[in-house]
């Protein structure tokens, strides 16, 4: 990448670890695709451990706080934030975007605020604790924010009309993927010695992802249907006991977090979402780069907008119960040698995504913030 002459302008990515979460991901993916011309990349963890930690860039500084819970960690990383004087901070997830919304009065002048919203709001909110108060302080400090990055339409329309956020200060930015990089890894498509049909879902451990009715799902569906669920978390003890209860063991498996997952989706029958709400699931558009078809969940965010712009039969979008239970029964099996043709948009590829963020962060370091706080005011 090229970038004008003259003093790199700081961006400071702020995570909390490095989980295997798609947030965590794609914040990453960013901070790697930073012109280094342009910009000078930084990045603050609350704890620095977490299975997503090769992917950082040697370049990058990294800041590890050490103290996995926000509440202890926010003196150090405020006072980092006022040491490091950076002219951009950038975060990615709801909790940790509202706290540095509403503290950013203590934040050196001139600091811009720029976030990434990884959820539907009129989907995320009401399962989180709290609602009310959650869509409160959405409303409250949302719109303190200098740009806003958000993954689809959807997610645009409720921050510009619910939230208040100026649609000047929204932009569109779809989940990067590393396409090329995909397929290379899915060289060698990954499918189970056993019989039969073989799909793959892949996420957080959680209840976001509805791993639980997904395999529920799984024990009304004909016995040649088998589940490989791939990710780590808190809900894992819960879901192999689910498996266990249902008499499962033959035909689900949690694969745990692994490296071979794009040969896994090259070598699916499907990929399967389950979610109770998304932003958008990266492992959708994984699975789309290395030629395999997505059935998911109506609730899985801007997964209907992903269909609109794939190509025919791509992306099937069904209501959850009968009609997802249906989708999957009508897939064939098949046995691929290689990666099908990648089906992804291309407005989707790491190159265009990448390209975009630049540009807006280039104007945003050009220009004087949008927002301004008279210090010592929230």
């Amino acid at each position: 990448m090229t970038g004008s002459a003259g003093p790199r302008a700081k961006i400071l990515f702020v995570m909390p670890n490095f989980a295997g979460g798609g947030a965590e991901r794609v914040a990453l993916t960013l901070l790697d695709r930073l012109d280094r011309a342009r910009f000078d990349p930084q990045l603050v963890v609350l704890v620095g451990k977490g299975p997503l930690r090769p992917l950082l860039s040697a370049d990058v500084v990294l800041h590890d706080l050490a103290r996995p819970r926000l509440s202890r960690a926010l003196p150090t990383l405020i006072g980092l934030i006022r040491r490091q004087r950076p002219a951009v901070v950038f975060a990615s997830q709801g909790y940790l975007n509202l706290v540095l919304l509403a503290l950013r009065f203590l934040m050196p002048a001139g600091t811009c605020l720029t976030l990434r919203e990884s959820n539907t709001p009129s989907q995320s909110l009401p399962n989180r604790r709290h609602p009310r108060f959650m869509a409160w302080a959405y409303r409250r400090f949302y719109p303190r924010a200098d740009l806003l990055f958000c993954q689809h339409r959807q997610t645009e329309k409720e921050f510009r009309e619910d939230f208040g956020v100026p649609a000047a200060r929204i932009v569109s930015l779809p989940n990067p993927v590393p396409e090329a990089a995909l397929r290379s890894a899915a060289a060698q498509p990954f499918r189970p010695a056993a019989p039969g049909r073989h799909f793959v879902a892949a996420g957080r451990l959680d209840r976001q992802k509805g791993f639980d009715r997904l395999i529920a799902l799984f024990a009304g569906l004909p016995d040649d249907c088998r589940l490989a669920i791939y990710g780590e978390g808190r809900g894992r003890k819960d879901l192999l006991r689910q498996i266990g209860e249902l008499r499962l063991q033959g035909r689900v498996t949690l694969a745990g977090f692994s490296d071979r997952l794009p040969a896994a989706l090259a070598g699916a029958d499907a990929c399967v979402i389950s979610s109770r709400w998304e932003g958008l699931p990266n492992v959708a558009l994984e699975a789309l780069a290395v030629g395999t078809r997505v059935i998911a969940a109506e609730e899985s965010g801007g997964i209907a907008e992903l269909a609109e712009t794939a190509a025919p039969g791509a992306v099937t979008v069904v209501p959850w119960g009968d009609a997802f239970a249906a989708a999957i029964a009508a897939c064939s099996a098949r046995q691929p040698a290689q990666p099908a043709p990648s089906l992804l948009p291309v407005h989707y590829r790491l190159e265009s995504v990448a390209a975009i963020f630049n540009a807006e962060l280039a104007k945003l370091t050009e220009a004087p913030p949008a927002v301004s706080t008279p210090k010592g005011q929230p």
